[in-house]
């Protein structure tokens, strides 16, 4: 008997063969996958150890051997008495690190800004909800003159756990740059406490009016540059999705835009929601403090990823260059140790729609409005910053959402949008954002490339930075080039295809039943049982604060240390660098640095093959997830494809001669595949001295390179063919041919480029007149469906 389907607009369930044949596929991927992480073998780990330990022991005899040979009992006695002072200076370096600490968490951890600056608004005053966040203005310090004219930045930094102020952390960073360049700099700064009842909507509308009274403030310059710092970067992407006509460009740096992505064997952190079950265990820590989640978890979290730099070296930098790292040290402990609170609705929201459920890139977090944030509604341009060697955010996490957003390099450009993406290839995470080589390499080329970027024609961009000689000064000089990529690159750099991310749905379908579980089982049990009275002392007992307050003022023993200490201070007799027994110290300490690392290795391979067994196992068995609703035909993606398309072949022949010259320029400059930055800057000013150019508004510019690469994008060898239609006349078309060999002067043509000038030629020698058109060059017409 034959059977019907009893629903005929729908597709017929599939049958047993092919439900078993699914299941098959699914157990050979998770095979596979099972396969790949058990290649980063426990005992290639172990063995590569074994041969250093073994390597630092033939060392350590021979140079045991040298520091003991007779005569060198002076030597041995003098690194003795230098390993004393050493030790009582640590010691009471470590005791100032604690009253450091105690005396800012009295002060409620202020922001750890290397500037001065003025408030200007402070969201805790806000009539409706208030936020602890506020606007400041930073003060230029003496000899920095500040153009009012020039385009402003608002930098947004990330609570993550720690205090505000890393964008500013010292001289040497964003905020610096940005001064040095002349541009006003604004700063979005945190409280340690939340407002009772804030949620991170709330923060959002904040940071959205801090937006606009910058924008206020400066209405004869270009649009504010929005920079965001780790957190911070996802932030400030939602609130220009929710207000895209507020900002300029962003800049996003070691943002964690795709929480699921990374690379097997590499990024251990993105399994942690799956190894806790999800969401709940956030939502049970702020119900046992009366509704807040205290930050310092979140850093411990940090810490866990390096043991062996966290718990070891960088103590021991500071024992063994206690005479010049003491200051550094204590500098960067206060921000390290300035942990600060976010309220239950907050954290719960975080790891809910960014950690585990992804729900950013794929649209899916809601807004008032009943509309979801879509990312595609940004019009601004996008700088995204990452590192090869970021453990937390690494190039997978800060660049896939690009592929889940805009799926392909026809509806990047489409929507109109430019993307650029620079790569550093060994600084961690914090490197990112604080260090002074940083800053002065990639941060200095970021400001002075933004008004380059934001003139690009729609697509994405790597932008290159090498060393190009030296300044009269000695400082380095850099060349950078704006190099066009596809969504093929950046594939390519998630070497696991993102099979595993079906494993990430797994845990988000998990957690949201956990989740429930608990709301409905646990919470209102433990809200009503929870102490307020006791959160201070439960933030204070946490093993991160503890171990600062523990060696402060309020240790005893740490305080009769005074008097050695001043004598070390004032018979300090440091040994050189080079003494057998300081070598023979740095041996034994790098020897317990490398089983911490082993201990590392080891546990994030358990880890990682624990969540691909669970996980991959759930996935087998097909247990439903989110984000694999059925795509009909109709879905967004494919109506806008539609839309343009029809747009296209309304368009591809209308228009005049600026439209034919725009799209000849777009064409070889695609062709081109990249251009340096300095070239491009002056290809711009050659562009804009043309009488047609010069007599456009900025908009109407903008939106003929829109429309001409969106046509490029969809059509580019009927874009190619219809050009006679546009330039009309063969004075028209040399003029055109003579302005393009203007533009791109001093540049030199690649091979592509140089058949596609040939080819233009030609297109021309043999192309018929076209229809006589209507108009005037540049005039307003009707815009692309997706601008």
């Amino acid at each position: 008997m034959s059977q019907t389907n009893p629903n005929p607009g729908q597709p017929a369930p599939a049958g047993l063969p092919e439900r078993l044949q699914a299941l098959a596929d699914r157990w050979s991927d998770w095979q596979d996958e099972l396969g790949g992480v058990l290649g980063h073998d426990l005992q290639r780990v172990v063995a590569a150890a074994a041969a250093r330990q073994s390597r630092r022991c033939d060392q350590a005899a021979r140079l045991a051997t040298a520091a003991w040979q007779p005569g060198q009992t002076a030597g041995v006695l003098h690194y003795a008495v230098d390993s004393l002072q050493r030790t009582l200076l640590f010691w009471d370096t470590l005791r100032e690190r604690g009253n450091d600490f105690i005396e800012l968490y009295r002060a409620g951890n202020p922001p750890l800004l290397a500037f001065d600056y003025e408030t200007l608004i402070d969201g805790r005053n806000f009539d409706e909800q208030p936020v602890n966040y506020a606007l400041v203005r930073i003060l230029p310090p003496a000899g920095v003159t500040i153009d009012a004219r020039k385009r402003p930045y608002l930098i947004v930094d990330p609570r993550a756990g720690h205090g505000a102020g890393i964008g500013g952390f010292k001289p040497e960073s964003q905020v610096g740059v940005a001064l040095r360049a002349g541009h006003p700099v604004y700063f979005v700064i945190f409280f340690r406490d939340p407002v009772p009842g804030q949620r991170l909507r709330d923060v959002a509308a904040a940071e959205a009016r801090f937006l606009a009274e910058v924008v206020r403030r400066h209405p004869d310059s270009d649009k504010p540059c929005v920079i965001g710092n780790c957190q911070g970067g996802w932030a400030v992407m939602g609130m220009v999705a929710a207000h895209p006509d507020a900002a300029g460009p962003l800049v996003i740096n070691g943002a964690p835009m795709s929480y699921w992505a990374g690379t097997t064997g590499h990024n251990p952190m993105r399994y942690s929601g799956g190894m806790l079950g999800g969401s709940w265990l956030a939502q049970l820590t702020s119900d046992l403090a009366a509704g807040s989640f205290d930050g310092a978890w979140l850093v411990q979290n940090f810490e866990n990823l390096d043991p062996a730099h966290n718990y070891w070296q960088k103590f021991y930098k500071l024992y063994a260059e206690v005479d010049t790292e003491a200051s550094r040290f204590r500098d960067f402990e206060k921000w390290w140790g300035g942990y600060v609170t976010l309220t239950g609705s907050e954290i719960r929201a975080i790891v809910d729609n960014l950690f585990i459920g992804n729900r950013l890139a794929a649209g899916e977090i809601p807004l008032d409005r009943g509309e979801t944030l879509d990312l595609r509604r940004i019009r601004s341009p996008i700088v995204v910053f990452c590192s090869e060697g970021d453990n937390i955010t690494p190039p997978q996490q800060a660049l896939n959402w690009i592929l889940d957003v805009y799926r392909d390099d026809a509806t990047l450009r489409a929507f109109g949008q430019t993307i650029v993406y620079l790569r550093h290839l060994k600084v961690g995470h914090l490197g990112v954002f604080v260090s002074g080589s940083v800053a002065r390499k990639e941060y200095t080329e970021i400001v002075g490339t933004l008004d380059a970027i934001e003139r690009l024609p729609p697509g994405l961009y790597e932008m290159l930075i090498d060393e190009d000689g030296r300044t009269p000064a000695g400082d380095p000089r850099y060349r950078v080039e704006l190099a066009q990529r596809s969504m093929s690159d950046i594939v390519a750099l998630d070497t696991d295809s993102r099979r595993e991310e079906d494993y990430f749905r797994v845990v988000a379908a998990l957690s949201e039943l956990n989740a429930k579980a608990y709301d409905l089982l646990a919470s209102p049990v433990l809200q009503a049982l929870a102490v307020p009275e006791s959160v201070e002392l439960q933030k204070m007992m946490h093993p991160l604060r503890a171990g600062h307050w523990a060696f402060s003022d309020w240790n005893p023993w740490l305080t009769a240390l005074g008097p050695w200490v001043s004598w070390a201070r004032s018979m300090r007799a440091p040994v050189e660098a080079g003494h057998p027994l300081r070598q023979l110290e740095q041996l034994w300490v790098d020897g317990i640095g490398d089983l911490f690392d082993l201990y590392r290795d080891t546990r994030d391979m358990s880890v990682e093959l624990t969540f691909y067994g669970l996980y991959g196992f759930l996935n087998v068995l097909g247990i439903p997830k989110p984000g694999e609703r059925e795509r009909s035909a109709t879905s967004d993606a494919e109506r806008v494809q539609r839309e343009i398309a029809a747009w296209v072949d309304g368009h591809i022949a209308s228009g005049g001669y600026l439209e034919g010259y725009a799209r000849m320029a777009l064409l070889l400059f695609h062709a081109q595949g990249g251009i340096g930055r300095d070239g491009f800057v002056q290809v711009l000013e050659r562009l804009d001295a043309m009488p047609e150019v010069a007599a456009l508004d900025r908009e109407a510019r903008r939106r003929i390179v829109r429309e001409q690469s969106l046509i490029i994008a969809h059509a580019p060898e009927r874009a190619l063919a219809t050009l006679a239609e546009l330039l009309v006349t063969p004075g028209e078309r040399e003029r055109a041919l003579a302005a393009l060999d203007a533009l791109f002067a001093g540049e030199a043509l690649s091979d592509a480029a140089a058949a596609l000038r040939k080819l233009l030629r030609s297109t021309f020698d043999s192309g018929t007149s076209g229809p006589v058109r209507s108009g005037s060059p540049g005039r307003s017409r009707k815009s692309s469906p997706a601008a």
